[in-house]
């Protein structure tokens, strides 16, 4: 009993009700949400992962796994990225009343999601477009 509460002092770690040790800075929801709006700001740049690198002085490797959720991302590190992205820290939290708005993009992260996007951009009559998304209706509708 004394070597679990002398871990738990040592770790910092929070105890779960069956007694395992959760890490305190293992990472969470909210940094697999940040992760997808960093993603979703820098692929709407069209920069990739490698680019957005550069501009913060690291690897494409952390960036992906910012963008994945696996490494929280720091304050002064959130601030770097959102200069490198040209959008407020806000962008990246819920309640700056654009959430709506961003919630609806996050599915973009499938390269399909994006190649139908930009199918769609590039149809330039307005009675083509109708047509395009009736097909995709009749088609979702279908499964």
């Amino acid at each position: 009993m004394a070597k679990k509460t002398t871990l738990r002092i040592i770790s910092g770690g929070k105890k779960k009700s069956n007694g395992d040790i959760v890490n305190a800075r293992s990472t969470v929801k909210h940094d697999h949400e940040l992760g997808k709006r960093i993603r979703l700001r820098r692929v709407e740049l069209g920069i990739s992962q490698s680019e957005l690198g550069k501009k913060l002085g690291l690897t494409f490797q952390q960036v992906q796994k910012y963008e994945k959720g696996v490494n929280r991302v720091g304050a002064s590190r959130l601030q770097q990225v959102a200069t490198a992205l040209d959008v407020p820290v806000t962008f990246f939290f819920d309640g700056d009343g654009k959430s709506r708005e961003v919630d609806s993009l996050l599915f973009i992260d499938s390269a399909f999601s994006l190649r139908l996007l930009r199918a769609y951009a590039s149809v330039k009559t307005q009675a083509v477009q109708r047509q395009f998304v009736s097909l995709i209706e009749s088609i979702a509708a279908s499964e």
